[in-house]
């Protein structure tokens, strides 16, 4: 690894693109102070020489990095469980060249309520290049400096500004109290309360709306992208008429499944009606000495984060949303008919509040699916019993355990596996039916990264989407292959912030891009919006083509079957 002095961090680096990478002039917008809504700012470098040299095939750096820029005030004391306040501004430059703290969490080190930061790496050369934008949301209780979604490498090879931002979670995100629902009436007329990290994002998306264009960004081409927990930011904004006009498309990563999949309570992407999150909401109050949110507002954050990452008790739960998902959390987004507005079968039928593209997915090895075989038979077969119920003689017809552990797991992994896969296409069908006229893209991931026994784990695909193996090779020993998968999986994503759709946008230049004397194919295989028939998702990672859902159409038909009996979210 070599060290960045710009960044006073490690930044781990990667190989690049390859000797076809012709980098565009030289930015300038690290040698400029910038100014914001709030005081002016300014950045750094991002790429050293030796960096650019070893890993981007390239004498100039393009980037400027801009990190730490605080979007709305501190949100301590008197400002808990309150949407984003303006913050106080700043006449003195600030020098944006390190992470805020996080936001707090017992997952964290360093956290601070002072927390609302964000972070833009841009290639413009001036404030009028209106380069296409992408706003990342990370997992739940994990923080914007994380090299998995450094923006480095996708402002360097694809003139994409990519913004990441910090955001509350756990009870400091998604408390809903009495005396919260009565301020929020008394503020905008809902009985609202529970859906402040949610705020979060909004805030950032307005403080990109109003900014974002004196980085060479343009605010009418935003997308906002997310994965597990932040894929349920960016699904619940496009349902939300909040967010009406602040983004184009969006990416949703592990990921959105049809509302009928009893997945969805333990997933991500779920929430809790109000009755459930003010019950508790009150506990947490109690269990903390204090009557009122007044009293939770005195008291310091490390008494309020023991019991803030609670989750329901395994009595209160299924055992596929146990198995699969891990306890769901208490402190999750609130249905509360204003920031989220509906329920998600009511949402599939008539469409979301914002008709823009989407690209959905997920990860070959999540949810259950076991790539150690480690199950034994008798467990898969109780499980599968249990679950399927008197559909489950035929589930073994079609996924046979066998007699053996490596049987049973294979049986179990393609269960798991096509269930997941027609869920999510059970979703694709659902948007094509409804009011909506914006395309949806389906993919399946299924590389593994080198030098780890999960497989395509859930969230493996975010380094290559994002363009950052530069930033990640201390944890994996990345090969020829994972730096032309990351060529194309992040020229799709590229394309999609530029046109909206993954196929155009002149993002794909192949790695290596010349393979035994010959130029690479510089086209990349084309991926089918879903049209509600053909049954098939976008096989990403080891191939680039169509899938089809599961093992057979048999299989399909089982899964379809299953769904329709369940009750939906």
């Amino acid at each position: 690894m070599l060290f960045s002095s710009q960044t006073g961090r490690n930044i781990g680096l990667a190989l690049g693109i390859g000797s076809a990478f012709v980098a565009p002039t030289q930015a300038q917008l690290y040698d400029k102070v910038i100014q914001t809504t709030y005081g002016p700012v300014q950045g750094f470098k991002y790429f050293n020489q030796t960096e650019l040299n070893t890993y981007f095939d390239t004498n100039t750096s393009t980037v400027a990095a801009f990190l730490g820029i605080p979007f709305a005030a501190d949100t301590a004391y008197q400002n808990r469980w309150k949407a984003p306040q303006p913050r106080e501004s700043w006449n003195k430059t600030l020098i944006a060249d390190s992470f805020g703290p996080p936001c707090p969490s017992s997952s964290n080190s360093g956290y601070s309520e002072d927390c609302l930061s964000l972070n833009i790496w841009t290639s413009a050369k001036s404030a009028t290049d209106k380069l296409p934008v992408i706003v990342w949301n990370q997992g739940s209780d994990e923080t914007s400096d994380n090299a998995w979604w450094y923006g480095g490498g996708m402002a360097q090879q694809h003139d994409v500004i990519l913004v990441s931002f910090n955001r509350r979670d756990d009870a400091f995100g998604y408390l809903a109290h009495p005396d919260l629902n009565a301020e929020s009436l008394a503020a905008n007329g809902h009985n609202s309360s529970g859906n402040y990290g949610i705020l979060d994002h909004l805030e950032c998306l307005k403080w990109v709306q109003k900014n974002i264009a004196n980085f060479g960004g343009d605010p009418d081409r935003v997308t906002i992208m997310g994965q597990s927990f932040g894929s349920s930011q960016v699904y619940h904004a496009v349902n939300s008429a909040l967010f009406s006009g602040l983004f184009v498309g969006g990416i949703s990563e592990s990921g959105i499944h049809t509302p009928y999949n009893p997945w969805v309570a333990g997933l991500a992407t779920s929430y809790v009606n109000m009755s459930r999150a003010l019950v508790h909401g009150v506990n947490y109050t109690t269990n903390h000495n204090a009557s009122s949110i007044a009293e939770l507002r005195t008291l310091p954050v490390e008494d309020l984060l023991v019991g803030s990452q609670d989750r329901v008790d395994g009595a209160d739960i299924s055992w596929t949303a146990a198995l699969n998902a891990g306890y769901p959390l208490i402190f999750k987004p609130v249905l509360d008919g204003y920031v989220l507005p509906a329920k998600y079968i009511e949402l599939a039928v008539r469409g979301p509040a914002n008709n823009v593209p989407l690209i959905t997915g997920g990860t070959k090895d999540e949810n259950g699916a076991n790539p150690s075989d480690t199950y034994s038979v008798a467990e898969v077969n109780e499980w599968q019993k249990a679950k399927f119920g008197d559909m489950a003689q035929e589930l073994f017809k079609l996924y046979p355990t066998g007699n053996t552990t490596v049987l049973a797991n294979k049986a179990w992994n393609a269960q798991t596996r096509d269930e997941g896969l027609v869920s999510q296409w059970l979703y694709a069908k659902d948007w094509v039916k409804s009011n909506t006229t914006a395309p949806i893209y389906t993919y399946y991931w299924d590389h593994a990264p080198p030098g780890q026994s999960a497989g395509a784990f859930h969230q493996s695909e975010i380094m290559y989407a994002l363009n950052a193996l530069y930033a990640n090779v201390d944890a994996y020993p990345f090969t020829t292959d994972d730096y032309s998968i990351q060529s194309r999986i992040s020229a799709y994503w590229a394309n999609f912030a530029k046109t909206q759709n993954p196929n155009h946008g002149g993002s794909y230049s192949p790695y290596p891009s010349v393979i035994d004397g010959v130029a690479a194919n510089t086209t990349l295989p084309y991926w089918a919006p879903q049209d509600g028939k053909t049954r098939q998702v976008f096989r990403i990672g080891d191939a680039w083509e169509n899938r089809t859902l599961a093992v057979s159409d048999e299989a399909v038909d089982f899964h379809v079957a299953y769904f329709a009996k369940q009750t939906p979210f």
